[in-house]
């Protein structure tokens, strides 16, 4: 099981909570599809696989992509690699993209599965977080995608500045009008170097209170099972057979190749490195026929803590088994202890050889699994 992330770190405008590297200078447009065509004959020796299982483009803003440069990486990576037609092939749309000739385009080309960034219906919250498209243009872009194909995924965030539970409501039950086969739903949170940073520490942004978030949250887990939507992952919801492929073997600790400015790789054992953030230094590199990577092998306590972190936030939960096998008895005996006071307040479930989340547990999935981590 592997896969591939292409990083497109281009954006038509800068969102105020991302971290993510991206540029809104789009000059090297060109330049950058040609070097991530360079960059795959460099480095595809590193990812061993009869077949992907998945290639997922990101970014940045992947739909500002012409339907001839997604087509050229497409066959790029086909040249290198065997893509079965059970490999899932994912793009990130924004609203403001979409057309109906580019979604039949991306559909003739082989994507077989878009990931529109919705984040909310409500203009007061698309410009809190300076989003490029109106909800009008969302709803057009949904009717467009849901006719053409059957598999995509709605983004929503929550924990907006200023929206309240019936707010949240209404933008969960809009998006399933078109009866999504997948839900990505995250919390707003605050990093370093953003724009809603500086606007919170500024006080010019106040953001919701935590029990506020929590309503929020578990009444979106309310609804979506209830439409019998599988909470697979604590931010992610699918209909049976629908998980993202990409973003599952991501919490499973599988293989993946990062292609583009700052992308990650991981060899699904104890290896990772990264692309140099900076797209001119990145296609300087290239261009140089160098690797702008940087990395590190993980120290098992870092590897062990990284397994907690993922493994916990999905339905699969933690291995016992898996622990004991590849980090040893002793971290074994470490879980154990720690997670007895999580089992005993009815946060944690054990199930066999299986350590699941309860329902009260989810809304502090983050904070419990810091807790069984190995320092």
């Amino acid at each position: 099981m592997a896969g591939i992330y292409i990083h497109f770190p281009f954006c038509k405008q800068a969102c105020d909570y991302c971290n993510f590297y991206f540029s809104t200078k789009m000059k090297n447009k060109e330049d950058l599809i040609l070097s991530v065509k360079k960059e795959i004959d460099l480095r595809h020796h590193e990812l061993v696989a009869d077949a992907l299982e998945s290639i997922y483009f990101g970014g940045g803003s992947p739909s500002i992509m012409s339907l001839e440069e997604v087509d050229s990486i497409i066959s790029k990576i086909q040249q290198k690699f065997f893509i079965s037609n059970k490999t899932e092939i994912t793009l990130e749309v924004n609203p403001d993209d979409v057309s109906r000739e580019y979604v039949k385009g991306l559909k003739k080309i082989g994507i077989n599965r878009l990931s529109i960034g919705v984040q909310s219906f409500l203009e007061k919250d698309l410009l809190m977080m300076n989003r490029n498209h109106s909800s009008v243009q969302s709803i057009k872009a949904l009717e467009v995608i849901s006719e053409i194909f059957e598999n995509y995924s709605v983004d929503l965030i929550y924990g907006i500045p200023g929206s309240s539970l019936k707010d949240f409501v209404y933008n969960i039950e809009k998006a399933l009008e078109f009866v999504p086969k997948h839900f990505s739903c995250y919390a707003l949170t605050v990093e370093a170097k953003t724009v809603l940073n500086h606007k919170v520490k500024n006080k010019t942004i106040l953001m919701p209170v935590d029990h506020l978030v929590k309503k929020q949250f578990d009444k979106m887990i309310s609804i979506f099972e209830g439409k019998r939507y599988l909470h697979y992952e604590i931010s992610n919801f699918a209909q049976s057979n629908y998980q993202s492929i990409n973003n599952s073997n991501y919490w499973r600790g599988k293989p993946y190749l990062g292609i583009g400015p700052s992308a990650h790789s991981f060899d699904g054992n104890f290896r990772r490195s990264w692309n140099i953030s900076s797209t001119n230094g990145y296609l300087k590199s290239i261009n140089n026929g160098e690797l702008p990577l940087d990395g590190e092998n993980l120290k098992i306590s870092e590897s062990y803590n990284e397994y907690i972190m993922l493994s916990l936030r999905t339905s699969s939960g933690i291995s016992i088994q898996k622990i004991e096998r590849k980090f040893g008895n002793a971290y074994l005996k470490y879980l154990k202890k720690q997670i007895k006071k999580h089992i005993d307040s009815k946060l944690l479930h054990l199930d066999g050889d299986t350590i699941r989340i309860t329902s009260d547990g989810k809304f502090l999935s983050d904070k419990i699994a810091s807790d069984l981590f190995k320092l």
